[in-house]
């Protein structure tokens, strides 16, 4: 998948035809009242971000949201405005080559729907799909099940840019709860159908790892780091203020000219006085390796 480019043309569109307006309530943007089959990870063999003539150089972007009870504004922010700006400040600022988008909607093993998937795209369908994820929004503030994800993202997807130019993706995970330690093999047979295998986070982290750059978007209003997640993804943890989560945009393409070779300063002062603070705050603590030396700054 991935092919077309996205335009706030088509984005203008969607946002009529869909009704969304800055009133409108997650409730009444995300109007599923259960999980569509397309987007089932059990029914899901491999979602891919292949080159094409369009997208010669296709970099594949996992962005996965807690879609649990507290965390409907999180839904509301990215469904009204930061999915737009994120598309576009890919195009403008093309951190990456050729982005290809996937959404996820992370819950957690009790639910009905504790993951569920897109495909990978560059264009209006991107947000069609993420418009089409079911809220479940049951749990709470306890720890959710992110881990999933990079079971999902090392086991169930194809993507070019690292089978065939050894370079990786990109995976985001956004909420304001922690990571589960482990994941029981049972979960695995029931949510992916896959052979029953009992893995630990940490390790779940390790082998998504080899073909995704990991990165946690904790929204909390304490710098405290989640326990589980500073276990599995130590350095790549990203603090960000509830109250400032609509700069979620500007952080992930920050992030992503980092990991490219960008430096603190220039990557911060690309954006406006306003956004620089929240920016510098969220990513100046984080671990890059550089491949060219080889150590960690």
């Amino acid at each position: 998948m991935g092919y077309g480019s996205y335009t706030s043309a088509d984005w203008s569109r969607l946002r009529d035809s869909a009704g969304i307006s800055e009133k409108s309530t997650a409730s009444q943007i995300f109007r599923k009242v259960e999980m569509e089959e397309k987007f089932n990870p059990l029914f899901v063999n491999a979602r891919e971000a292949m080159d094409s003539e369009d997208h010669p150089n296709s970099t594949p972007i996992i962005i996965g949201l807690d879609v649990t009870g507290s965390m409907g504004y999180l839904s509301e922010e990215i469904a009204k405005n930061s999915l737009h700006e994120t598309m576009m400040k890919l195009y403008s600022t093309k951190p990456v080559d050729d982005p290809q988008l996937l959404f996820a909607a992370v819950g957690d093993v009790s639910d009905r729907a504790p993951l569920q998937v897109t495909q990978f795209e560059s264009d209006i369908r991107i947000a069609e799909q993420l418009l089409e994820l079911w809220l479940e929004g049951r749990g709470g503030d306890s720890p959710e099940d992110f881990e999933l994800l990079w079971y999902f993202a090392a086991r169930h997807t194809k993507i070019d840019s690292f089978e065939k130019r050894g370079k990786k993706g990109f995976l985001f995970t956004i909420g304001d709860a922690d990571c589960h330690p482990e994941v029981r093999g049972t979960d695995i047979a029931g949510i992916f159908g896959d052979d029953p295998e009992r893995f630990s986070s940490k390790k779940l982290a390790e082998i998504a790892g080899e073909k995704y750059e990991i990165f946690h978007i904790n929204l909390s209003d304490s710098y405290n780091k989640p326990v589980h997640f500073s276990e599995a993804i130590p350095g790549r943890i990203i603090t960000l203020s509830k109250q400032n989560v609509s700069s979620i945009p500007e952080v992930i393409i920050t992030v992503m000219q980092m990991v490219n070779g960008m430096g603190l300063e220039e990557a911060v002062n690309q954006w406006s006085g306003m956004k620089q603070p929240i920016v510098r705050r969220a990513v100046e603590d984080l671990v890059f390796k550089t491949k060219k030396k080889g150590f960690f700054f």
